[in-house]
């Protein structure tokens, strides 16, 4: 996902599949991936079967890009997957792009990814430099050993065997000629769900709201550990590794997730509101106005508003239309650079104390260009608030945020921070708040990146075989 303002860290992809008998897969899945296209900007790609012969086209891009008529027209057949990109490992580049693909024999397999692998290094040693300078790279390469090994293995065999070789964040979509087969990793770091078409059609997806865009009533959460196969036959589940307590990672609620999907049986949107309330509860300030930073801070900056009383208002337009320039701009005007995506609402700001809402601030820097603008606009306080505890550990389950001396709140004190966004005041949602805004207690969640509690061991090679 992009940040309105460059500030926020980026996740890793959006993952689609799909078995509809007589149906042209790849229009539906093209339709699934625009639900998933927050997930990741950089490429998408579709594979699909016709039960005979595995077809796939990637290119850098967003789906809207890379596909037209014509590439979709010739993708044929009832079954495939599907996956925008966000890198966190390996350049950002064609070849990077997924689902990645092998021929195995008279056979072929195509895999799609979110996640990190905590040991892509071992992985890698093991398999040789042959197999891919990702992880989803050596995943492919893994699976496509064993059917090499036995040609008889169905792809639901293969991908079994290799699981236990698979350490950290994997949610996959893989596929050959003739099945699907999704799976989240024991812990269940991120998402996927399963949705049902008619009566023999099947979809599964990194959130809920692709499954509603493409018309398929949700099922269930694929669980932590749990394997689904789609084929002619119907679906089939089992827990190939059994299941590990869940640790669904808390920032698919804070900001990762669209807020009209479901996750562990919570709304986003609703949650973020609960969020705010809380947040109001724990950190008020005597304040004329609330202003969320769009469009991540609007729901809590609306649950904020309503818990305090304060009046709500939208003081800053996002420009919705502006992505990456590719015009290397001149220095007075790269520091204004925020202006591209955000403007002020003068009438809105002017002479009043501010309570500006957000749901995180991981590195600092555009948000203290965001204050800067809001000052500039004549407000006459700002209190920053912050609907997450403060961002001070790396994630390594598919977030780009492995450098923690790039994060602001490691090496600061909550005063230290406020100095340096120059703000009036500042305050966070505390973790216990956070949580509690959140699914029952029987969902529980990893927040590594708050407490600097890792739910598995983490090495020493930051897990990137080729930098970007």
């Amino acid at each position: 996902m992009s940040s309105p303002v460059g500030e926020k860290p980026g996740e890793a992809c959006g993952v689609f599949g799909a078995y509809v008998a007589e149906t042209h897969i790849a229009n539906l899945i093209y339709f699934g991936l625009f639900a998933l296209q927050h997930r990741g900007q950089e490429s998408a790609g579709i594979a699909v079967s016709d039960g005979h012969r595995l077809t796939a086209y990637k290119n850098m891009g967003l789906v809207s890009n890379v596909f037209d008529r014509n590439t979709l027209g010739g993708l044929q057949g009832s079954i495939g997957i599907g996956h925008t990109r966000y890198s966190t490992t390996g350049s950002s580049t064609w070849e990077n792009a997924q689902p990645a693909f092998r021929a195995v024999g008279h056979r072929n397999i195509a895999l799609g990814h979110n996640g990190n692998l905590t040991n892509t290094a071992d992985l890698a040693m093991r398999l040789g430099s042959a197999a891919g300078t990702t992880d989803s790279e050596l995943m492919t390469s893994a699976i496509a050993e064993q059917i090499q090994k036995d040609e008889n293995m169905s792809l639901a065999e293969a991908v079994a065997a290799v699981l236990p070789e698979f350490e950290g964040a994997y949610t996959l979509v893989v596929m050959d000629d003739t099945s699907v087969v999704a799976v989240r990793d024991p812990h269940g770091f991120r998402p996927l769900s399963l949705g049902r078409i008619g009566d023999e059609g099947w979809v599964v997806a990194s959130e809920t709201a692709a499954l509603d865009l493409v018309g398929a009533a949700f099922e269930h959460d694929v669980l932590p550990g749990e394997m689904i196969v789609l084929t002619e036959a119907g679906v089939e589940s089992s827990f190939p590794q059994g299941r590990q307590p869940s640790r669904l990672c808390v920032f698919e609620y804070v900001y990762f997730a669209r807020p009209d999907s479901n996750l562990a049986g919570q709304n986003v949107q609703a949650a973020r509101v609960l969020m705010g309330r809380r947040l109001a509860q724990e950190a008020p300030a005597d304040a004329d106005v609330v202003i969320p930073v769009p469009e991540s801070g609007i729901p809590a900056a609306q649950g904020f508003a309503w818990e305090s009383g304060i009046p709500y208002e939208d003081g800053l337009v996002k420009n919705r239309y502006v992505g990456r320039t590719f015009i290397e701009p001149e220095q007075m005007l790269r520091d204004q650079g925020i202006r591209l995506k955000l403007n002020p609402i003068r009438d809105v700001l002017d002479g009043q104390r501010i309570i500006l809402v957000d749901d995180s601030v991981v590195r600092g820097t555009t948000t203290r260009q965001l204050v800067e603008l809001v000052r500039s606009a004549g407000a006459r306080e700002v209190h920053l608030r912050i609907s997450s505890p403060p961002y001070r550990w790396p994630c390594f389950y598919g977030m780009d945020t492995s450098d923690r001396d790039a994060l602001l709140a490691a090496h600061r004190t909550e005063a230290e921070i406020a100095e340096f966004l120059a703000v009036d005041s500042l305050a966070y949602l505390t973790l216990e708040g956070l949580e509690e805004s959140l699914p029952d207690a029987n969902q529980t969640f990893c927040n590594a990146c708050l407490s600097g509690d890792y739910p598995t061991a983490i090495g020493d090679d930051k897990f990137v075989l080729e930098q970007p």
